[in-house]
């Protein structure tokens, strides 16, 4: 039986997550989830995992300079070769196809797009990055007590399956995902610090934010 410290830290580090993950399965319109998801998820992290988590990067520029990169690598294969996200390995039976969940009139709701934005700035990367890098890569090299393992430590075997869990999340752009996940792990390995991943995070889904609300690649918004 994990003593109260440990599960302590595994409910701070793991349930914003699934509070976020949980909700899709409520059935309210988006116009409506989205708000109450940001609501609860941020109460769960204030509530749950503010013990546990820094935001002071210890290599703001370089942190940025990964955000920036990965948004590239983002949106670089739709951009340099035309129908490319219709190829069979992206669009398919188990992926779905590319489309945004979001209907013309939410397009133009200021309140529920802040509310979208503000979830992919402010906690997406929170609750993410907790997840996958602070807990489920820690776990994965001693899932008796992963708090004796440093952030950022290095084991192959639990490296390559965040990637490739993190790359499953992500449906149609897994390939992009997987670009993306490879890079976090590497900068968590690189820094040791969680707060410099979550600001990358933070970085790539602004960029990308401004980018679909500029440019109007509402697909990028699943």
């Amino acid at each position: 039986m994990p003593d109260k410290s440990l599960r302590e830290a595994t409910i701070a580090y793991v349930a914003p997550f699934l509070a976020y993950i949980l909700m899709f399965a409520v059935p309210l319109r988006p116009e409506l989830l989205h708000p109450i998801r940001f609501v609860i998820v941020l109460a769960v992290i204030l509530i749950f995992s503010r013990k546990y988590l820094s935001l002071k990067p210890s290599h703001s520029l370089g942190s940025i300079g990964v955000g920036i990169a990965v948004f590239l690598v983002w949106i670089a294969p739709d951009l340099l070769i035309p129908g490319y996200r219709h190829f069979w390995l992206f669009e398919n039976a188990l992926l779905g196809k590319v489309s945004s969940s979001l209907s013309p009139d939410l397009r133009h709701d200021y309140f529920f797009l802040t509310i979208r934005v503000l979830s992919s700035v402010a906690l997406v990367p929170i609750l993410e990055e907790l997840f996958w890098r602070g807990w489920l890569m820690r776990w994965l090299i001693n899932n008796r007590d992963f708090l004796k393992v440093p952030l950022g430590a290095y084991q192959a075997a639990a490296f390559w399956i965040v990637a490739l869990l993190f790359a499953s999340e992500h449906g149609v752009y897994w390939e992009v995902g997987l670009a993306a996940g490879i890079v976090y792990n590497w900068w968590i390995v690189r820094t040791k610090n969680l707060a410099d991943c979550i600001l990358a995070h933070a970085i790539t889904n602004g960029i990308l934010a401004a980018y679909v609300l500029i440019s109007g690649q509402w697909q990028y918004w699943l």
